[in-house]
This record gives structure tokens, sequence and C-alpha cells, in this order.
């Protein structure tokens, strides 16, 4: 215990070395504990955890603007989806047609498998590489046709006539209209006629490619198909529009080309100066073994006449009168 100096100035250690002695080994002994601490609360947490929150620096606020930062959940954080691409439609660059319709893409060609035999021409060879103006070896008959692309203002009238004369025609529709009018197709064939393929959308066929060939070609069977009609193997050439390689991406899509021996021009409308009588004077000016009549089911567009549907008795009388039968032309195909 501690006692009194000699100058009675207070209390004195009697040993001062043990009390440095003493302080150091109670900071040393602190000192360990508290790595013992630290040691224990690493060891106790889970790998992987989050680290703790960064203390901000001296300064530094921690309040936000009120907008709280982006989650993966928040429409901010969540990835942008790739751009799209390309969305041209397979009629791109051709002149609309209404109503608008899409063409079907170029199918595509599934090579032959080996030692497999190319199947035939679903028509004649000698009706290659030809657009026939006429029926050749079809004796004093005439084959009467009718284009389908416009309306079908024309069509009860000429299934009239028909019918009530005996008489069986060819139709050629385009795509676009089989579509359209699907009852119209389900009459002309349940009237026993002969339809063929006057392409989907009718275009003038010398500015396609072969790929949009295909596709015209193609579109207006699977629509005609789709109606209840089958058009093969019967092609004909919007406006009349063909050359040598036309002829022959047709022939090669398994249809024979058909063009007309005579225009009747009733599609012109009496705003054009044609008249009923005009187009029966037309047709038997062209008279001959074969012939092959171009008529119209539409109406004209700026008059609302459909001349072909009016002249049709009188010419079909007229065509009688002179010797000659009626024939679909399925007789082409009998060549």
């Amino acid at each position: 215990m501690s006692r009194p100096d000699a100058n009675g100035s207070g209390p004195t250690d009697p040993l001062p070395g043990n009390g440095r002695r003493r302080t150091a080994a109670i900071a040393l002994a602190a000192a360990l504990v508290l790595v013992a601490v630290v040691l224990a609360v690493l060891l106790q947490r889970p790998a992987g955890s989050p680290q703790p929150p960064a203390v901000p620096s001296p300064g530094t606020s921690t309040a936000t603007s009120g907008a709280a930062s982006p989650t993966p959940s928040s429409p901010s954080a969540t990835p942008s989806p790739p751009a799209p691409t390309g969305t041209e439609t397979p009629e791109a660059g051709q002149t609309p047609v209404q109503p608008p319709v899409t063409v079907p893409p170029v199918p595509a060609a599934t090579p032959p498998a080996p030692g497999t035999v190319p199947p035939r021409d679903p028509f004649p060879a000698g009706l290659r590489n030809q657009d026939l103006t006429a029926v050749p070896g079809a004796g004093r008959t005439v084959a009467l046709t009718f284009d389908a692309g416009a309306n079908a203002a024309g069509l009860p009238k000429i299934l009239s006539a028909l019918s009530a004369k005996g008489v069986a025609g060819t139709f050629f529709l385009t795509g676009n209209w089989a579509a359209n009018n699907p009852d119209g197709v389900r009459q002309i064939v349940s009237a026993g006629h002969r339809v063929g393929n006057h392409s989907m959308t009718h275009p003038g066929f010398t500015g396609l490619s072969d790929a949009q060939i295909v596709q015209q070609v193609r579109g207006a069977e699977e629509a005609i198909l789709t109606a209840g009609a089958d058009p093969r193997p019967l092609f004909r050439f919007p406006f009349g529009e063909r050359d040598a390689r036309t002829i022959a991406a047709v022939n090669d899509l398994g249809y024979a080309a058909v063009r007309w021996s005579v225009d009747t021009l009733g599609w012109k409308g009496t705003s054009g100066g044609i008249s009923a009588q005009t187009v029966s004077d037309r047709v038997m000016a062209a008279l001959q073994p074969g012939e092959i009549v171009l008529m119209h089911i539409g109406s004209n567009p700026d008059d609302g006449s459909t001349l072909d549907a009016d002249a049709l008795p009188q010419v079909i009388d007229r065509i009688s009168a002179a010797g000659y039968g009626f024939a679909t032309l399925d007789a082409l195909l009998a060549q």
C-alpha cells in the first residue's frame, strides 16, 4: 500500500516498475479480446453474403432527389430488346391492288430424291414455249373464255346465259378475285365450267423477276384451290403481256399459256364507244376453227356496263347458227 513520502507530499508507489508492467498486460489482454471478437464475426458470416454498405465520406450527403436507385425489376434497368429486322413484304415495290392481298413467299424448291424420274408436264409437250391463240385441231368449235380480276357484276348473267344455251366456258380467275368471291368460284365449278390461273394480283409479267412470277402463279393457285377450284394447268398472262422468259417460267410451274383469238373489247364499256352489238360483231368477224374468245366478268369502272354479259346470248346464237359448237380449253390437253 502507498505511504507518504518524507516531505508529506502524498502517496508514492513503492514498486513503480510493477505498475507499468501491470498496465501493459491489461492493454495486451484487451487487444487479444478485440482480435478474437473480430475473428469470430468474420468466421460466422456466410460466404457470398453482401458486404456492408460503405460509410459515406465526411461531408457527403446520403439524401436522394426522391428517385429510387434502379433495381433489376425497374423498367430503366431492363435490357432493351434487339432492334427489329426489316419488314419488307414479298410484294414490296409492286403496284398495290385493291383489295390488298399478301402474296405468299416463294416456296423452297425440294430437290428430287436420287434416282427419281422427273414428273411429266401436266400438259402436252407441244404446248411448251407458246402462248396459244387458238385451239389447234379443234375443228369447228369455239372456246368462250372469261377473265375475272375486277368485280363479279356480270357473273350472274353470264352463268345464266351459258346454262340456258347448254354451253361450257373457261374462267381465268385471279387469286385476288377468287379470295374475295368464293361463292362465285363455287357457282362456276358447280355449273360444270373450267377454271384457269390468271395470276394473283394481275401485274404485267415481263417486269417481274423469276421469283415474283413464282409468287404470282403459286399464290393464285393456292387461293383458287382454297375457294374450291383447280386452275391447273391453264394460265393466262395479265394484259396478254409475255415474252420467251415469262412463258418458260410459267411452263416450268406446270402451266400452259393460253391467249385468245379475239378480244371483244366489252371491257371498254359504253364510255369507251363499245356496245353489245360491237362485242357480237367482233366475235363473228374472227370466227375460225378453234377460236378463243376473250370476254370479261367485271363491269366497266366508269359506266358500270357489263357488255360481254349483255352480248353473250346473241354471241352464242350467232356462233351456233354458223355451224360451230363449243368447247372448254381442256380440248388443248387432248393434243
